[in-house]
């Protein structure tokens, strides 16, 4: 009986700390997300969500792509996979198909690795925010992107408390139990003499 309460004290240390450790997690990128307006940043890489099937089968949908962010005007080469701004509300990860130097600066021919032909418009140097450099989290960009949404972040942050809260009921419970059935047994004992 004494090795199935150890068994049972450790199961219940294992599980309380999955969850508190669940909770932080959770808290902790609903709350990079919201502190930096969109995609949460960690050691200069953006963690951005895809959207489209256009760079598939290297970029699946859904996924989380880590994106160096450029601060300075970077010199890409033909087959270099690139952020750009397509327009103010969008961005767009897509593979250099040609570079092309003009009188105002570097301009990129881009063209997703998945679609028929290039894109329409050329990327100016100055539009472009960063590069892909092979970092893919298949299907975790779901994830991200319910949590960014008000109703996301709001059962994100609840979910991990109200199971930790219910796992504690649980485990009160039981030690009450345990207690009630201690004291049965001493009045037995005691009944007994």
């Amino acid at each position: 009986m004494n090795k199935k309460r150890k068994i049972f004290k450790w199961a219940n240390r294992i599980v309380s700390y999955v969850l508190f450790i669940t909770l932080l997690v959770v808290a902790s990128v609903v709350l990079m997300t919201k502190v930096s307006g969109g995609e949460p940043e960690l050691f200069g890489y953006q963690l951005k969500t895809v959207l489209s099937g256009s760079m598939e089968p290297e970029i699946q949908t859904g996924s989380i792509i880590a994106i160096k962010m450029i601060s300075e005007t970077n010199e890409f080469k033909k087959g270099d996979v690139i952020t750009f701004k397509a327009d103010e509300n969008k961005l767009v990860t897509h593979r250099i198909v040609d570079t092309t130097s003009t009188k105002n600066g570097v301009v990129y021919t881009t063209k997703g690795d998945n679609n028929n032909a290039e894109d329409s418009s050329p990327v100016l140097a100055e539009n472009v925010v960063g590069e892909y450099k092979g970092f893919t989290i298949p299907y975790l960009g779901y994830f991200i992107h319910f949590a960014q949404s008000p109703n996301g972040s709001i059962f994100l942050l609840i979910l991990p408390g109200v199971l930790l809260l219910g796992y504690a009921g649980i485990s009160i419970w039981r030690t009450l139990a345990q207690l009630e059935d201690a004291k049965k047994t001493n009045q037995a004992n005691v009944s007994g003499h």
